[in-house]
């Protein structure tokens, strides 16, 4: 039970997020949220602390909670970085060629269709994120998926704020071509896809000029 009403406050405090409702440096008060959802400041308390391992909020000593805002710059940059890396992983996945990892990236694409068409705003944008982090586990580098999730967990903010519906849906038809590409051991198609995927999923964003939002 508070497990489920720890997950119903993160997604509503998510959503919360992307509708503006809470903006960048808005201070989240823990006795106010408990009062809000009828719960214990304790429950408000690992809510808080999941919505900071998401990046989504930061805590400060003796201030509290605060929801994060991340500059267009350090965007900008983490995804430079995930070009780089990720052009790595595709090279590394197609030289592993395992029909089980093919099918392994299907089922998630499935999962992430589901997601697009029905399911709420962060799920949608975590399993999306967690596409590129499941290649890397997929090759058995722990380290390398540890390091894309710190990379997309730094953008998800911006991500959830900024993608529109029609950007995931089109993010979402970008990975089952990719998935195409590695199943056919297409080494150039699969780098040129993963590239232009990433420029687009970072076109899509509406980011506003470059300073902190």
């Amino acid at each position: 039970m508070e497990t489920t009403t720890t997950g119903f406050i993160v997604e509503a405090i998510t959503a919360a997020i992307v509708d503006h409702q809470l903006t960048p440096g808005a201070k989240l008060a823990e006795q106010k949220l408990a009062d809000q959802f009828g719960v214990s400041r304790t429950l408000i308390r690992q809510a808080l602390f999941q919505l900071s391992r998401n990046r989504l909020i930061h805590m400060e000593p003796a201030r509290g909670a605060f929801v994060a805002a991340p500059s267009v710059a350090e965007a900008r940059q983490v995804f430079a970085v995930r070009r780089m890396l990720e052009a790595g992983v595709v090279r590394a996945f197609i030289a592993a060629n395992d029909p089980q990892h093919i099918e392994a990236l299907r089922q998630h694409i499935a999962e992430e269709q589901n997601a697009v068409q029905g399911g709420t705003i962060s799920n949608r944008t975590e399993l999306l994120g967690d596409f590129h982090v499941r290649m890397a586990q997929l090759l058995g580098n722990e380290v390398l998926a540890l390091m894309l999730m710190d990379l997309l967990s730094r953008c998800s903010l911006i991500t959830l704020m900024y993608q529109s519906s029609a950007s995931a849906a089109y993010s979402h038809e970008e990975h089952a071509a990719l998935v195409d590409a590695l199943e056919a051991r297409d080494e150039p198609l699969a780098l040129r896809l993963m590239d232009e995927h990433l420029q687009h999923v970072e076109a899509g964003l509406t980011l506003p000029p470059d300073k902190s939002i």
